[in-house]
């Protein structure tokens, strides 16, 4: 139950960049009801290729912003995030200094469906090299699944081609194929591939084209979205500290013009958001 001097607050949502807003996108899709409050770290992005210790700070330093304007559970809608940050948020500053808020990912929701969907047990990856040389994909499906073999794919090139509005473009596809041919020529047998990366989605009509049709191709928005769900079912502790009214406000540690006119892309409809300072 919420304490008297807890007031109900938005849910946040965080990514050091846009691809998050197509996690977003999904769970205002899955529960409209909720407010949420989405922050982008765009003046620091990307974070693919930073160190553990520096996504560790930079995601602390998002998460206690969020928590500061009344946040009490924020999704780190980001792989990198994800991969590096969030067990060392959630066992470093939860339990002594918010020990009512939480803080979850992408990475286990997304490994927690793939070994009833996969029927040859063997899955492929696509995701930025921060995610993929974490082993994040692989150390949760040992844990989980252990008979699934998963292939790890570092995509350098994606995002920059999403973030430079050229994700249906010609120059895509040199890079899309480029990769997919990577990813299954190392393993055959592959039947299901996982986009680990939120700006992926983006790429999806691309990937489809340099795939074999058989081949199961998971974003990871639904899933996230069912996952968090799922979560407030289990948890009205929680889910009464989510503020209802069906709003959604975006922050940008960039500038507001930029972060509008790509956000809008990602979203499908226009969004107006407000700088601030990390």
């Amino acid at each position: 139950m919420s304490t008297p001097n807890e007031k109900p607050g938005k849910i946040g949502v965080f990514d050091s960049g846009y691809g998050g807003l197509t996690i977003l996108k999904e769970i205002r899709r899955r529960l409209p009801e909720y407010e949420y409050l989405y922050l982008g770290d765009n003046a620091r992005a990307p974070y693919g290729n930073r160190s553990f210790d520096i996504v560790y700070d930079f995601t602390r330093e998002a998460v206690e912003n969020l928590f500061a304007r009344g946040c009490h559970l924020v999704i780190l809608a980001c792989n990198t995030a994800s991969a590096k940050a969030l067990r060392s948020v959630q066992q470093r500053i939860l339990p002594e200094r918010y020990p009512g808020r939480r803080v979850l990912g992408v990475i286990r929701p997304t490994v927690e469906i793939l070994g009833n969907i996969t029927e040859s047990r063997h899955v492929g990856l696509f995701a930025t090299p921060g995610t993929v040389n974490s082993h994040s994909y692989r150390l949760e499906m040992a844990k989980l699944w252990p008979g699934v073999h998963i292939t790890e794919m570092a995509c350098p090139m994606w995002v920059p081609l999403v973030e430079a509005g050229e994700a249906d473009g010609p120059g895509a596809d040199y890079f899309v194929m480029k990769y997919a041919d990577s990813l299954l020529n190392s393993d055959p047998k592959i039947d299901t591939i996982v986009l680990g990366c939120t700006h992926y989605p983006l790429l999806l009509p691309k990937i489809r084209e340099y795939v074999r049709d058989s081949i199961r191709i998971l974003p990871q928005g639904e899933i996230v979205a069912e996952s968090l769900a799922d979560y407030l079912r289990r948890h009205p502790e929680m889910e009464e500290k989510c503020l209802k009214g069906g709003r959604v406000e975006f922050l940008t540690t960039e500038s507001e013009e930029r972060f509008d006119s790509l956000a809008s892309l990602f979203m499908n409809e226009e969004v107006h958001s407000r700088r601030i300072i990390l």
